[in-house]
């Protein structure tokens, strides 16, 4: 069985008094589509800030990729890491936020081949052919010379998920990357991830709460509360047949707010 890309041993991750991840401990196998689902608060986006080192840990360990996020070996023993140790291991990881932070006064083109023209040094020329590669993919080609501001919500999405590709991640995170946008907008942006999912081996992490795309897009459920994973399994068995009262609550929560799961 191949080891794990992802390998978190127990972190946490304190706020003044208040402890948001509480010596939680996962694993992620390479090519893994895995789903944080749970209540708001319950500490899911803050592991994926911590793993693009948007957040720091307040204790435990991180391994991504064979190597470790927040340290690295000196003489023998574990050191916190450094800036240039960070900055190599977040070359391996991308991520897309619920809002999509692109650069409102380049074009569509220039926002996706920024990235690797100034951090991997990638020359002009290749970077906008690999641009137009992805933009076509996510179905934008024929918008690389608009604005953001003449896009639509799903469009920029859409923009931001072929930015994150452009850095070639080998893990790529999703943090309730509809729940900023219309309904009618949601379906293009979850059918680019479905395409990616079907397409590529890269390893994903999404937090949602689309029940209905988390059931069909992911291999493994987890399901947090309070910063705990309190069960984790295949999404039907999640899904269909939760073991934990709380899973069960939360679930019929989604279900009578009309959501599909």
């Amino acid at each position: 069985m191949a080891a794990p890309i992802i390998r978190i041993d127990n972190i946490t991750k304190r706020y003044g008094p208040l402890t948001v991840l509480d010596g939680l401990s996962m694993e992620v196998l390479p090519g893994e589509k895995l789903a944080l689902i749970g209540p708001s608060g319950s500490g899911k986006t803050t592991i994926l800030r911590i793993l693009m080192t948007l957040e720091t840990i307040s204790g435990g360990h991180i391994e991504v990729d064979g190597d470790q996020l927040y340290h690295m070996p000196k003489n023998g023993s574990l050191v916190p890491a450094d800036d240039r140790h960070l900055h190599r291991m977040r070359e391996k990881i991308g991520m897309v936020f619920q809002h999509f932070n692109l650069f409102p006064h380049k074009c569509v083109l220039d926002n996706v081949t920024l990235a690797p023209m100034l951090t991997k040094g990638v020359a002009k020329a290749a970077a906008q052919k690999r641009a137009m590669e992805l933009l076509d993919m996510v179905g934008l080609a024929d918008k690389a010379k608009s604005m953001p501001s003449q896009l639509s919500g799903g469009q920029k999405q859409r923009v931001a998920i072929a930015r994150a590709l452009a850095l070639s991640p080998k893990i790529m995170l999703f943090d309730e990357v509809t729940s900023a946008l219309d309904p009618e907008l949601v379906e293009e942006v979850l059918n680019v991830m479905r395409k990616l999912a079907a397409e590529t081996d890269m390893t994903m992490l999404l937090v949602t709460h689309e029940m209905g795309f988390a059931h069909d897009f992911a291999d493994r459920i987890l399901f947090f509360d309070r910063g705990r994973i309190v069960e984790e399994g295949k999404p039907d068995e999640i899904f269909r047949n939760p073991r934990q009262e709380r899973t069960q609550t939360f679930l019929r929560k989604i279900i009578a707010a009309g959501h599909r799961v």
